[in-house]
């Protein structure tokens, strides 16, 4: 990633900008856990089979921060649990500045 966000785990992308998450599927509930080694750390209630986690992680994430499904796509990591995701429509700089908000609730 880049530091143009002021972010090392956010940065530009084709149309829009990138970011890395740490899924952890089977939680309890859905929820956001900080930063852990570079990445957003997800918690999530789904379970890691037949991609439910990662139909889990767009879906919450993109409520999170406020932009369509589909403009959420996951570009790298589909069966591991860290992941890099693209989001069309944000510079990397409002992106970073909304997943602080987000972490900040």
């Amino acid at each position: 990633m880049s530091e143009e966000a002021g972010e090392p785990w956010v940065g530009a992308h084709a149309g829009g900008a990138r970011f890395r998450v740490a899924a952890r599927p089977n939680a309890g509930r859905n929820a956001l856990g900080g930063l852990h080694d570079g990445a957003l750390k997800v918690h999530l209630s789904a379970q890691p089979e037949q991609g439910k986690a990662n139909k889990a992680l767009i879906a919450y994430l993109a409520k999170a921060l406020g932009v369509a499904r589909g403009d959420l796509t996951l570009v790298a990591g589909h069966t591991a649990r860290t992941k890099t995701l693209a989001v069309e429509g944000l510079s990397a700089v409002e992106l970073a500045a909304r997943l602080r908000r987000v972490l900040e609730e």
